[in-house]
């Protein structure tokens, strides 16, 4: 049997997952339900291994389960695609869901057992949707993992409902990204229209990857800034980036969950997968790469001055997102789809980290109220250090090589690009390590209590971390630039065969000189050097633990950018709202439903006065009866 054709278990392990706990929480204990929830993920990912191992021998196929939609032409099958792109996002998905879920088990442990098994529902429905998101073969069943993903965020955000605070900010996140979602569904309305499929490809070459020189320029530049509209919600670019940070209301695993390897990738997969599209729409890369670079740069001025050991991480998700963007933006897909590999790696260890020291700290999550945490927390400390020098782009972690690849196709495109995404670079370094500094370094300023209580975490969260380290210090060795080591850079060979169609069309494409490589190289990891000397300098000792004031405020408040939404569009759609709800809901749709019931009732008491119980009415109302029916007979028949 072809191995290939075993794809739809992958899906399928968190779906029975998500079924047995969601249906049995109450019943279940603690141990069984985690045992289900992690071992559900476990088996997608030794399957996705099989797959994956297939896959690298050159084998791909599409496997149609069953028709989905038949309607006329339109036929949409419910079929899954299992090729390089999509092989590398299971293993990705998967392998570091599954240390999520091994972690939550012991993070989790004081939840009461329905809840906790309500929190492993709700996590392995998260990883079935996002697996159906990639596996998609067509538009239409992205979209359904699509939504499924945003509906699963919108639950895990706001696990902890009774919190107003937290219900909130998943709301936020739901109807952010509903607005996101518009745009995604008008694009694979539009591609109905113009070429009859969703499908990406097919073996007759009747699919939208084969048939896209039928679409006319206008064509092609609305579905790909429509496309992006949808990834600009689910991957939180400007100006939908304002869920994500507010997402932290989450528990710690979920943060690193969403943010990490599945949810906020969606857009960077998707762009990706539709590479083809985009090449040939190069106003909508131009677009692409200036929206990620805006990102990139505004989220990291807001990230030096969080106090919140997520908040800060959040941001910087935020801002490496753009890194991925600006990578799609420039033609360097490999480079994008690379930099979310090594993301998902370090940032899943960063977050992790983050509620290790929260678990250490009671809840504690504002870094003025930690330091010296290093030697109480020796893995925790070593594995968030290890993550830190990865995102700082410092060889030779993994950060390092796909951050430089992008920046190099960045510097051809065009060198503004470049120059301000070292800017960028330089202020990811000095965020990431005034973020340790302040935490592991210098002195214990939290309470006695506090102190006293100081432990490392169980090794059933301690293991996920090591593992993650040593996945963020290797996982770059797999994307080696040609100028070190020539033939090294085996992703990109991987993933030649899905981006192959682009090189087409783009033709000859020009590579920078070794020198210049080289020098850019050393002028990127150079002023990361000194941005984190700079910040272990000034944070190590004397961290701030004051509140922010002039610039720094600004910075601290998010540039204010949820007060003016706040301002500009919630006020007004608000006051909108009371508005037609006490003049147009009340006074016209009220007073027409309720005109319609006095009206039958009135119709009803001048009715009833023909039942008046005397027989010669009745006679007399049957006689005119009659004689009407006399009446308007003979003038029928005339």
């Amino acid at each position: 049997m072809n191995v290939l054709q075993l794809v739809w278990l992958v899906p399928f392990f968190p779906l029975v997952g998500f079924l047995v706990n969601g249906l049995l929480r109450k019943q279940l204990p603690k141990s069984l339900v985690s045992i289900i929830g992690s071992g559900m993920v476990l088996a997608s990912f030794i399957v996705s291994v099989l797959l994956f191992s297939e896959v690298k021998q050159g084998n791909t196929a599409v496997v149609n389960l069953f028709d989905f939609i038949s309607v006329d032409t339109l036929k949409i099958p419910f079929a899954f695609q299992i090729d390089q792109l999509s092989s590398l996002f299971l293993l990705i998905i998967t392998g570091v869901g599954f240390l999520i879920h091994v972690y939550s088990a012991a993070y989790m442990h004081e939840e009461r057992e329905e809840h906790f098994g309500r929190y492993f529902c709700y996590l392995n429905l998260f990883v079935f949707s996002m697996l159906l998101l990639v596996l998609g073969a067509n538009y239409l069943i992205m979209f359904i993992g699509w939504e499924g993903v945003g509906l699963c965020s919108y639950l895990l955000i706001g696990y902890w409902f009774k919190n107003t605070e937290y219900t909130n900010a998943a709301k936020k996140a739901f109807i952010m990204n509903r607005i996101g979602d518009l745009g995604f569904l008008i694009a694979i309305f539009w591609i109905i229209a113009k070429l009859g499929t969703v499908t990406y490809t097919t073996t007759d070459g009747a699919g939208v990857f084969d048939l896209y020189e039928k679409l006319t320029r206008t064509d092609v530049i609305g579905i790909t800034l429509l496309l992006f509209v949808g990834a600009t919600g689910k991957s939180a670019q400007i100006p939908l980036y304002t869920w994500l940070p507010d997402a932290m209301a989450g528990p710690t695993p979920v943060s690193a969950l969403i943010h990490a390897a599945t949810m906020v990738t969606a857009g960077i997969y998707m762009i990706a997968r539709s590479n083809v599209l985009y090449t040939m729409a190069p106003e909508t890369q131009s677009v692409v790469a200036a929206i990620g670079l805006a990102t990139a740069l505004f989220a990291a001025t807001i990230a030096i001055k969080q106090n919140d050991i997520k908040k800060v991480l959040a941001y910087s998700t935020v801002s490496q997102l753009g890194y991925m963007f600006l990578g799609l933006g420039v033609g360097a897909y490999t480079g994008a789809v690379f930099h979310v590999m090594t993301h998902a790696f370090f940032k899943a260890l960063l977050f992790l980290g983050a509620g290790s020291v929260i678990h250490a700290m009671h809840h504690e999550q504002d870094i003025r109220r930690m330091g010296g945490l290093a030697k109480k927390l020796p893995i925790t400390h070593l594995t968030f250090l290890i993550g830190c020098i990865a995102i700082a782009g410092i060889p030779p972690f993994s950060g390092f090589f796909s951050k430089d690849e992008i920046l190099a196709a960045a510097y051809s495109k065009d060198h503004i690009y470049y120059y301000l995404g070292i800017a960028g670079a330089m202020m990811t370094a000095f965020y990431m390590f005034r973020l340790y500094a302040t935490t592991f370094l210098g002195r214990f300023r939290g309470t006695e209590e506090q102190k006293h209580h100081l432990h490392e975490s169980p090794a059933a969260m301690t293991i996920p971390l090591i593992v993650l380290a040593i996945l963020s210090v290797a996982g770059g060795f797999i994307g080696v630039p040609e100028v070190i080591k020539p033939g090294a850079h085996w992703l990109e060979h991987f993933l030649a065969p899905v981006f192959e169609p682009s090189a087409r069309i783009k033709g000859e494409v020009h590579h920078l000189d070794h020198n210049t490589e080289y020098m850019l190289m050393g002028l990127s990891v150079g002023l990361a050097v000194i941005a984190i000397l700079v910040a272990l300098f000034r944070y190590s000792k004397k961290p701030e633990v004051h509140e922010p004031a002039g610039f720094g405020k600004v910075l601290a408040d998010k540039w204010y950018i949820d007060e003016l939404y706040g301002f500009v569009i919630v006020k007004p759609v608000n006051w909108l709202a009371k508005w037609l709800n006490s003049f147009f809901e009340k006074k016209f749709i009220d007073g027409l439903v309720n005109g319609v019931g006095r009206l039958v009732n009135y119709s009803s008491r001048q009715v009833r006065l023909l039942q008046s119980g005397f027989v010669g009415n009745y006679v007399l109302l049957m006689v005119l009866s009659m004689l009407a029916l006399f009446v308007v007979t003979f003038f029928i028949k005339k």
